[in-house]
Parts: structure tokens; C-alpha cells; sequence
């Protein structure tokens, strides 16, 4: 377990929280964010959308039931972790489940919260966050890379409060694959 955070040099400070960020998770990428929770053990978790990325609803609302049974799966990781929730939803996304299943965790996109004297842009897209006054700006969806922001979609963010100090984490090799990504785009 140690090892793992030691590789990663996320070693924190007494005095410090760890918010970890996640975007655009397919289900293949579940155990390891499971590890790193388990490992890191975040007070703050934060997911801007697509929760089930490999199944794409918007095109194909079909699948409806197989993105509920891998949310199913990733509530569990989540809620298990003891960690407080903001969950955002993204353009692939069921409302209705993710209400279902994580209930007042749910934020709207665009909404900015303040997590120990660090303000936060939450949006699935980075134009539902570019123009928000904030300290950083957590965001998904595609490669984009703007002013204060931190993508999830490239890697899995952890910001250490309250000073704000960030370590990134890359994804396992595989995760673009998995969300239908054969090449990153805009490279």
C-alpha cells in the first residue's frame, strides 16, 4: 500500500486534506482508481462527468443498462471511501441514475464550491468552467487544456489543501482505448 503513494511522491503533511479528481472513467480504470483511494484514502473526492465512459449513452441510450451496472460499480468504489462526494454530470451520463445513486452529491455543472478556503470550478466541459473565478478549475470531456485548470480526462488530479499544491497521476495504459479514444485528439 505504501508503495505505491511512495512511487507517486504523494506523501502529504500533517496539516494537509487530499482531494482527488476524476473524469471520463471507463470501467476497465475502476480497480486502479479503487487502489489509489485505498491508498491515497482522499477526505474529497470529485468526478466531472462520464461516469461509465465506455458506454457512450448519447449515441446509444440502448445501453442504458449496462452503464447502470458499471455506475453500480463505481458508487460502491466511491461511497466506500468515506471520502465527501461531488459528482458532476457529464454529456454521456443518466441524470436519473446518477440521482439515483448518488443523490445530493450531485452538482450542477458550471457551480463553484469552496473546500477549505480553496475555491473550485466544477463542469463536465472546460466551457462550463473557463469564465468562473476560481482557484482551479476541475473539468473533463476532451484534451483542452485551459487557464488554472485540471483536466481528469488526462489525469487523475490530486490537489493537497489547503495550500493547493497539485500531483497528477497518470492513468493506466489502455484508459483511451476503453473510452472509444484510438488517438488524443487535437495532437
Amino acid at each position: 500500500m505504501i508503495g505505491f503513494i511512495r512511487r507517486k511522491k504523494l506523501r502529504r503533511k500533517a496539516e494537509e486534506e487530499a482531494l482527488l479528481h476524476i473524469s471520463d472513467t471507463p470501467e476497465s480504470v475502476y480497480p486502479f482508481i479503487a487502489t489509489v483511494i485505498d491508498e491515497l484514502q482522499p477526505e474529497y473526492i470529485i468526478h466531472t462527468g462520464d461516469l461509465v465512459d465506455n458506454i457512450k449513452l448519447e449515441r446509444r441510450p440502448e445501453l442504458k443498462h449496462i452503464y447502470e451496472g458499471g455506475l453500480r460499480k463505481l458508487a460502491r468504489i466511491l461511497k466506500g471511501s468515506g471520502a465527501k462526494l461531488y459528482i458532476i454530470p457529464g454529456n454521456e451520463d443518466d441524470e436519473e441514475l446518477l440521482t439515483e445513486f448518488f443523490g445530493e452529491s450531485l452538482i450542477k455543472p458550471g457551480s463553484v464550491v469552496e473546500i477549505r478556503g480553496v475555491k473550485l470550478a466544477l463542469g463536465h466541459r472546460p466551457e462550463d468552467v473557463i469564465k468562473k473565478e476560481a482557484d482551479f478549475r476541475l473539468y473533463g470531456h476532451n484534451f483542452r487544456t485551459i487557464p488554472r485548470g485540471l483536466n481528469g480526462l488526462k489525469n487523475i488530479n490530486v490537489v493537497f489543501l489547503p495550500g493547493g499544491r497539485v500531483a497528477r497521476i497518470g492513468y493506466p495504459t489502455g484508459t483511451d482505448t476503453h473510452r472509444g479514444y484510438k488517438l488524443w485528439r487535437g495532437l
